[in-house]
């Protein structure tokens, strides 16, 4: 498996800055967060977009995806969204990301309606995401934060170029386990997203390996499938300004993954 990170971690770090963090710490990948305040967003001219690939690529660091926030089950009109998808997915080919990350956001409408007009929209931007070369994630999140909430909206879909991100926080927090998440997921997975937090009731970030998540059963479930695809830690700093920097944890993080990953070998 390969390891990325996300930028959410890293607020208000250069771009080169977190280049050489994930050089230096052999990290495959970051997840660019993409927002307005970040130094990679959809605004951005073209000749940055061009620079900011070049310097990945100079690193031999991927940039695995654009972790864009389109809520695609938002109620509301289909054009705002649709828009923001076509940004980020054309964003994403500038870069050469893989993916593309949204969330549902479903909110508190009937859950018929959010699965519909996510399929509606996710449907209407496949044809983008093919011709760009990259897959549009919905995240395991708000209001589909279960693996079996997610393949709802993902099946009737049924393009390949629209997948899932599996968060291992939020199918946890929805009450599933691993064993159960991965089966759902797999024919739409894209990457997962790793992280540790304290309780369910606290979801302060912690250092992987210190907190109640199943880590070990979430890379041994992946394992024993064969699955061989990314594990993107997200260390939620921007939202939790107090906790250590990421600068510390980054090293014995991608130890502690490389060590879960060691102690689950593939079985077929």
């Amino acid at each position: 498996m390969k390891l990325a990170f996300s930028t959410l971690a890293t607020p208000g770090l250069a771009l080169p800055d977190v280049v050489r963090l994930a050089a230096t710490h052999g990290y495959d990948g970051v997840e660019l967060r993409a927002h307005p305040e970040e130094p990679v967003h959809p605004g951005l001219p073209p000749a940055q977009r061009a620079a900011a690939a070049a310097a990945f690529a100079e690193a031999d660091v991927a940039i695995l995806a654009v972790a864009g926030y389109a809520r695609v089950a938002a109620p509301g009109p289909d054009e705002p969204v649709l828009a923001e998808l076509d940004g980020l997915v054309r964003l994403a080919g500038d870069l050469g990301a893989s993916y593309v990350r949204v969330f549902p956001g479903g909110g508190d409408q009937p859950s018929d309606e959010a699965d519909a007009a996510a399929a509606r929209r996710l449907g209407t931007i496949a044809p983008l995401a093919a011709d760009t070369g990259v897959r549009v994630l919905m995240e395991t999140h708000d209001s589909h934060r279960r693996a079996q909430d997610a393949v709802r909206v993902l099946g009737p879909v049924g393009h390949g170029s629209i997948g899932a991100l599996w968060d291992v926080l939020h199918t946890w927090l929805g009450g599933e386990e691993p064993a159960e998440s991965f089966p759902a997921l797999a024919p739409h997975l894209g990457y997962v997203q790793v992280k540790d937090v304290g309780s369910a009731e606290d979801t302060t970030p912690v250092q992987l390996g210190t907190g109640v998540l199943p880590l070990g059963a979430c890379v041994g479930t992946l394992s024993r499938a064969g699955w061989d695809g990314w594990l993107s830690w997200e260390y939620e700093k921007r939202w939790h300004p107090h906790v250590a920097d990421f600068e510390q944890l980054a090293g014995p993080g991608a130890e502690y993954l490389r060590g879960l990953v060691a102690a689950s070998p593939r079985t077929r």
